[in-house]
């Protein structure tokens, strides 16, 4: 019998932990709950989940700094809840590597397909070829090679020049989408989908932040990398070397 998925939920409003935490474990997940962002990071570094949903307006340790804290150690997928407000939070939390957002109030359900969603883009990639169904084999490569860019789904690793480039579930599958057609153009839409997956909905401007923490990954590997071209209200390509 496989273990449940580990869900670490980070919220210092304890009637959202106790909701939450009890929809989750009546669907078959493993729930940790934390008071505010110190207790989380203490909590998530010493016993990683699967994912991590974090509230950005916390005590102590913000959701973003906490975010921040976690990514020098981990790409353990995040989903922020944010404020219908804050939208300068929401895209922050886009550039310094979260896979997704859900303003408050939110529905339960809407949270549990997300995390559905982010759980399985995850385990597609680690997943050995023979696990994957037929049309998941056919539409995708376990490994990519395009120049000096190397994806191995077997690995969820990227490199550049045969360094490695640290991204997350969500930055390797839009980055995937682009490099398995150079010199195709992807909408917003195709990368959602490539991303994503169908019935989940994101607006623009979560893709144009994606797309803007890769570049800045590779950049940090190379200052002159230019790959991936913006074609202004059409989408984004991946250059053919």
């Amino acid at each position: 019998m496989s273990t449940p998925p580990k869900i670490a939920l980070v919220d210092d409003d304890r009637n959202i932990l106790a909701s939450v935490s009890m929809a989750l474990e009546a669907e078959g997940y493993e729930v940790k709950t934390y008071h505010d962002g110190q207790e989380g990071l203490e909590g998530i570094l010493s016993a990683m989940p699967d994912l991590a949903v974090l509230d950005i307006k916390m005590p102590r340790m913000d959701g973003l700094e906490l975010l921040e804290k976690l990514r020098e150690h981990s790409s353990v997928p995040v989903i922020f809840l944010t404020s219908k407000d804050d939208e300068i939070d929401q895209v922050l939390g886009l550039r310094m590597g979260a896979d997704d957002y859900i303003t408050k109030p939110f529905s339960q359900r809407l949270l549990l397909e997300r995390i559905r969603s982010l759980l399985r883009r995850q385990s597609l990639l680690a997943a050995p070829p023979s696990d994957r169904s037929e049309s998941e084999k056919s539409a995708t490569e376990d490994k990519i090679i395009r120049g000096s860019l190397e994806l191995d789904d077997s690995r969820h690793l990227c490199t550049w020049k045969g360094q490695p480039v640290n991204l997350t579930v969500t930055e390797y599958l839009l980055l995937k989408t682009l490099a398995i057609r150079p010199g195709h153009v992807k909408n917003r839409d195709q990368l959602i989908d490539g991303a994503y997956g169908e019935n989940i909905y994101v607006d623009d401007r979560t893709i144009d932040s994606h797309i803007k923490r890769i570049r800045k990954k590779f950049r940090d590997v190379e200052k002159e990398f230019n790959q991936i071209e913006t074609l202004y209200g059409i989408g984004y390509r991946y250059k053919e070397e």
